[in-house]
């Protein structure tokens, strides 16, 4: 495990301190796609479509060396593909990659398995059809929080397509949540269910048999509830897997004005950009 950002302590516990994730009616939550306070900017670049009879946002820059799955987070309930486009195509451009985000399903309307099956249908086209539509068979995937988590249960339920993985501050034991929150929102995943179904490897990746998977990058906060499940998975993946713990940082601080914030997206880039060349 690498501790990573402690030069930006200050400034990061300071945010921290004063932070609170966002409680809203799960409607507004939707309506402003990543739980802030105004819907953020759909960019021109950002192309929608339809694969695999799934939505998707598509950012392809002119140079192309590989493409990038991106499964946004939001606990399964909210979020969009065109949530993040300034991000992702800052990172299409940069790294060189076409960028699709999936617009999986959402709980409670559609609770698991629903997210996860768009995601694999998704992945599943790509496999079939990325060299003819981009030109590269070049294969990568990740995503934050909630994204993380179904970036890993795509893995798992599609073996041997992806060259490595980016998984930001997910979620990997739905059956043990750190607080009444995470509760909540595992509940709206996976209703009904009982912590021991949620163990379940189909739900809760930490329990998969983890052999086949390709290198990783694993990425979270030391003051996220979800520190221990990245913790964790880091400890049970088979392949090349680096650990990276920023310091006094909160769950989603990826999504804030931070200087810990911008070099966590200078990093992502770098490691796309080089994984699976």
């Amino acid at each position: 495990m690498e501790i990573i950002d402690e030069d930006c302590l200050a400034e990061t516990a300071e945010f921290t301190g004063t932070f609170e994730m966002p409680v809203a009616p799960l409607e507004v939550l939707r309506r402003n796609r990543l739980g802030g306070d105004t819907p953020p900017v759909r960019l021109p670049q950002g192309g929608d479509r339809t694969v695999a009879g799934v939505g998707v946002r598509v950012f392809a820059p002119d140079h192309v060396g590989g493409v990038y799955l991106h499964i946004h987070g939001g606990g399964w309930s909210f979020g969009s593909a065109d949530g993040q486009d300034e991000r992702l195509w800052r990172l299409a451009l940069e790294a060189r990659l076409a960028v699709v985000s999936v617009e999986y399903r959402l709980a409670p309307e559609h609770p698991f398995p629903a997210g996860p099956d768009d995601c694999e249908a998704v992945a599943r086209w790509l496999a079939e059809h990325a060299e003819a539509e981009f030109g590269t068979t070049r294969l990568l995937i990740g995503g934050e929080s909630a994204g993380a988590h179904l970036s890993v249960l795509t893995l798992l339920r599609v073996p041997g397509v992806f060259r490595a993985a980016n998984l930001v501050f997910g979620a990997y034991d739905l059956s043990a949540p750190k607080t009444a929150r995470l509760q909540r929102t595992y509940e709206l995943f996976t209703p009904g269910m009982t912590a021991e179904r949620r163990r379940d490897p189909a739900i809760s990746p930490l329990f998969a048999d983890l052999t086949g998977l390709p290198p990783a990058r694993i990425v979270v906060g030391n003051e996220d509830p979800l520190l221990d499940d990245s913790v964790a998975l880091a400890e049970r993946w088979r392949a090349p897997v680096r650990l990276s713990v920023v310091a006094g940082a909160p769950h989603g601080f990826t999504l804030f004005p931070l200087t810990i914030a911008e070099r966590e997206r200078r990093r992502e880039r770098e490691f796309l950009a080089g994984s699976g060349v």
